[in-house]
C-alpha cells in the first residue's frame, strides 16, 4: 500500500478543511469552471461517438478495418469461389445479379433498381470489352407497367456480418445452417422494405437467367447502408433456381467478390490457384485490405482539434474564475499563514495547501461535469435515438471521463499556481499586525 507523505497528507487535509470552511466560495469557483469542463468532456464524447458513427456507416459499404476483399473478374467461375470459400467462417463469398418482385410479365415501378421514390434507377445499363460499349437489353423495354419492386439480389456463403456489421430493424438474419430451401428466404435492407411497405406486390420473384420463377419469404430487414432496394439470400437456395454463373455476371451489381479475415491467407491462395489454372489472368485478382481508419484519421483529429480548441477557451475563463478567488482568499489568510510561518510552517507545504484547494476544487467540478454528461447523453438516447440510429445503446466514451479529469486537474493547477506562489512569499512579519 503507497502512503501519502506527510507534507501531501497535511496539505490535502488542511485544503479539504478550507473548502468547508469557505462552502459558498468554492461553489462559486466550481460554477464557473465547470462549463469549461463540460466542453471539453462534451468535445471529447462528441468526437469519440461521431468516431464510431463515421466508421459504422463506412463500415456497412466497405467492411470493418482490416478485411480482406478479392474482387474476381466477369471471367472467374463461380462455381470454383463458391467452393473454396463454401463452410468458412473466416470467408464469405458475395454474388450480384437483379431480381424483380411482384407481377409477372410486366414492368417493375423502379425500373433499374434505383430508390422507389426516384424513377430512373441507374439509367441504361451498358457493358463494356475490347470491342466497345453496348447497351444490354433487360427484357423490360416492351413490357406494360405493373406492380412489380426491382432490387439487387445478393447471394451469401455465410454470415456476411462478420466484415459489415448491418444492423437488425426487424425480424431475423440468415440461418446458414440446415439444407437450402426451396423457398429462397430474403433479408431486405430498409431501402427494399419501404418500397415493399408502399406497394402491395405478389410474392412471385424472377431473377435474370433463371428458367422459372420462385416464390420468396421476407424473413428480416437490416440497414445495410445502401441507398437502393436490395435483399439477401443463401447462395445455395439462390442455386435452387439458377445456374452458378448466373449469380455473378459483372453487369449487376459489384459483381462476384470474396470478404476474408486478416488470418484466411490460405483460403487466398486457393482461390489464386484454382482461378488462375482455370484461365483467369493474375493480373485480374485483386486483392484490396480495409483501412477506413487511417484514411479518415487526419480529418477526425482536425475537428477534434477545432473544437478542444474552443473548448480550451471556455475553460480559461473558469480557470480566470479559479485564479481570482484564489487570490482573494489568500488576501484573506494573510495572517494565518503568517502565524502558520512562526510555528515552523515550510513554505511548500503553505504552497501546498492553497494548491490542494484548487486542486480538489477541480476534481469535484470534473465530477460535476462528467456526471452532467452521462446524464445529458442518456437523456439525448432516449428523446432521439429512433432519429439517430448512432445514438441507441451508446455507452458514454471512457476517453470523455479521463478528458475530463485531465482538464479539471489542470484548470485546479493553472487557477491556484499564483495564489500558492503567494501564499509561500508571504513574511514572518506579516503577524505583527494580528
Amino acid at each position: 500500500m503507497i502512503r501519502l507523505s506527510g507534507r501531501l497528507r497535511s496539505s490535502l487535509i488542511i485544503g479539504g478543511q478550507g473548502i468547508r470552511a469557505r462552502k459558498l466560495r468554492t461553489f462559486l469557483s466550481m460554477v464557473s469552471l465547470f462549463m469549461g469542463v463540460l466542453a471539453v468532456v462534451a468535445v471529447q464524447a462528441g468526437a469519440e461517438i461521431a468516431n464510431r458513427a463515421m466508421l459504422a456507416d463506412v463500415e456497412l459499404q466497405t467492411g470493418k478495418d482490416g478485411t480482406r476483399m478479392m474482387y474476381m473478374p466477369p471471367t472467374a467461375d463461380v462455381d470454383t469461389v463458391l467452393e473454396v470459400v463454401r463452410g468458412r467462417s473466416d470467408a464469405v463469398a458475395m454474388t450480384g445479379t437483379q431480381a424483380i418482385i411482384g407481377e409477372p410479365g410486366v414492368k417493375p415501378i423502379n425500373e433499374g433498381g434505383g430508390p422507389i421514390d426516384q424513377p430512373g434507377g441507374y439509367g441504361q445499363r451498358m457493358t463494356c470489352d475490347q470491342n466497345g460499349c453496348r447497351e444490354l437489353s433487360d427484357g423490360n423495354k416492351d413490357r406494360p407497367g405493373g406492380q412489380a419492386i426491382e432490387l439487387q439480389l445478393t447471394g451469401l456463403t455465410g454470415d456476411v456480418r462478420t466484415f459489415k456489421p448491418f444492423r437488425a430493424v426487424s425480424g431475423q438474419w440468415l440461418e446458414f445452417g440446415g439444407d437450402p430451401s426451396l423457398a429462397p428466404r430474403l433479408v431486405l435492407n430498409t431501402k427494399a422494405a419501404e418500397a415493399f411497405e408502399r406497394y402491395r406486390v405478389p410474392a412471385e420473384m424472377r431473377v435474370n437467367g433463371a428458367p422459372t420463377n420462385a416464390t420468396p419469404r421476407f424473413i428480416g430487414v437490416v440497414d445495410d447502408g445502401n441507398w437502393s432496394p436490395a435483399a439477401y439470400v443463401r447462395s445455395d437456395e439462390l442455386a435452387n433456381w439458377l445456374p452458378a454463373r448466373g449469380m455473378s455476371d459483372g453487369r449487376n451489381g459489384p459483381g462476384l467478390q470474396v470478404l476474408m479475415s486478416p488470418t484466411a491467407s490460405d483460403v487466398e491462395h486457393a482461390l489464386r490457384a484454382r482461378l488462375v489454372a482455370g484461365g483467369v489472368p493474375a493480373d485480374q485478382l485483386h486483392v484490396n485490405t480495409v483501412n477506413t481508419l487511417e484514411r479518415m484519421s487526419t480529418e477526425l483529429k482536425l475537428m477534434r482539434l477545432i473544437f478542444l480548441g474552443m473548448a480550451a477557451l471556455v475553460l480559461l475563463i473558469g480557470v480566470a474564475g479559479i485564479l481570482n478567488v484564489g487570490l482573494a482568499t489568500v488576501g484573506e489568510r494573510v495572517e494565518e499563514f503568517a502565524l502558520r510561518r512562526a510555528v515552523g510552517t515550510p513554505r511548500l507545504l503553505l504552497a501546498g495547501i492553497v494548491l490542494a484547494e484548487t486542486l480538489l476544487t477541480g476534481l469535484l467540478t470534473a465530477a460535476a461535469a462528467i456526471g452532467a454528461a452521462v446524464v445529458g447523453l442518456r437523456v439525448a438516447a432516449s428523446l432521439f435515438g429512433s432519429r439517430f440510429p448512432s445514438l441507441q445503446g451508446v455507452d458514454f466514451p471512457w476517453q470523455a471521463g479521463v478528458a475530463g479529469v485531465v482538464a479539471g486537474l489542470v484548470a485546479g493547477v493553472l487557477g491556484g499556481l499564483v495564489p500558492a506562489l503567494r501564499a509561500a512569499r508571504i513574511p514572518i512579519s506579516t503577524v505583527m499586525r494580528a
